[in-house]
C-alpha cells in the first residue's frame, strides 16, 4: 500500500561547479545551460510544477547570483534559495542544511541536470504515487543502463521484485542507474554528519535496513554531463517528437 502523505515540496540540487560541462560553464552555472531551447533547471521546475509540487528549495554555490536572478522570474512552483556560497556541501549535506525549510513530511530531491523523454505518462507522478511511508526511507527513480543515452558507467543498483534496491556486487555492470530523482523522508538523515557528504552515505544505511526502494523510469533517461552529451540529448528529443513521444517534463 502507498502512503497518503504525497510530497508537495522538493529540493533541487543546483550548486555544482559543472566542471565536466566546460567551456559552457565558464560564464554560466550548469543549471542554466540550455537543452532543446530551455535551461536545464527550467526542464526540472516545469516538470515539478506539472506533478503538483508547489514549493522548491534550490541550493546555489557556483555563479549563484545568475541562478537567483533567473529563478526570480518564475511563478510556479514557489522558490526558496538555500545558500551554499561559502561552503559546497555535496548532495547529502545540501539536503541536510535545507531540512528545516523542507519540513517533517517526505519531499522530492531532484538533480538540476536530470532529463528524460517520458514514456506513457509522467514518471514523477508515478514516483509520487508509489511512495510508501511505512516501508520506505527513500524511493529512487532508476533507469535501465542498457537503454540510457550518454551514460557509459557501471550502473548503481540491483532491484528485486518488490522494488528494494541493493548495490551491485562483483565485476558485473549493475542493471540500473540512478536517474537523478528521489523521494526522501526526513528520518533518512537521522544521525547524518554535519558538513559535506554524499547522499550515497544515507542510502547505504537505508539499504542495510531494507528501506531503500526504486521505481523504474518509463521512457529514455539521458545523462547530460558534457557539451557533447547535449547534442545527443537534443537529437533523441527531436526523434521522439517525430513519433509523438513526450518532451521531457510533459505529461
Amino acid at each position: 500500500m502507498t502512503s497518503t502523505k504525497r510530497p508537495t515540496s522538493a529540493f533541487v540540487l543546483a550548486a555544482g561547479k559543472g566542471e565536466r560541462m566546460r567551456p559552457l560553464t565558464a560564464d554560466r552555472p550548469k543549471p542554466l545551460v540550455s537543452v532543446y531551447g530551455k535551461p536545464l533547471i527550467d526542464h526540472v521546475l516545469d516538470r515539478l510544477a506539472d506533478a503538483g509540487i508547489t514549493r522548491a528549495i534550490v541550493n546555489v554555490h557556483y555563479l549563484a547570483d545568475n541562478i537567483e536572478k533567473h529563478l526570480a522570474r518564475r511563478k510556479t512552483p514557489s522558490i526558496a534559495i538555500s545558500d551554499e556560497r561559502n561552503e559546497l556541501l555535496d548532495t547529502g549535506g545540501g539536503v541536510l542544511k535545507a531540512l528545516p525549510e523542507l519540513g517533517r513530511n517526505p519531499f522530492l530531491i531532484h538533480n538540476s541536470d536530470s532529463i528524460w523523454i517520458e514514456g506513457m505518462g509522467s514518471n514523477l507522478k508515478r514516483l509520487l504515487g508509489s511512495w510508501d511511508d511505512g516501508a520506505m526511507d527513500a524511493l529512487l527513480l532508476v533507469a535501465s543502463v542498457a537503454t540510457s543515452i550518454g551514460y557509459d558507467g557501471p550502473g548503481d543498483f540491483q532491484m528485486d521484485t518488490t522494488g528494494r534496491l541493493t548495490r551491485q556486487s562483483g565485476a558485473r555492470v549493475a542493471p540500473f542507474v540512478f536517474a537523478g530523482v528521489s523521494i526522501a523522508h526526513p528520518r533518512l538523515f537521522d544521525g547524518a554528519p554535519q558538513g559535506r557528504f554524499s547522499l550515497n552515505k544515507v542510502w547505504d544505511r537505508a539499504i542495510k535496513s531494507g528501506r531503500l526502494y526504486g521505481l523504474r523510469l518509463e521512457g529514455i533517461w539521458m545523462h547530460v554531463g558534457t557539451p557533447d552529451a547535449i547534442g545527443h540529448a537534443e537529437n533523441a528529443i527531436a526523434e521522439s517528437m517525430k513519433v509523438g513521444s513526450a518532451l521531457p517534463g510533459a505529461d
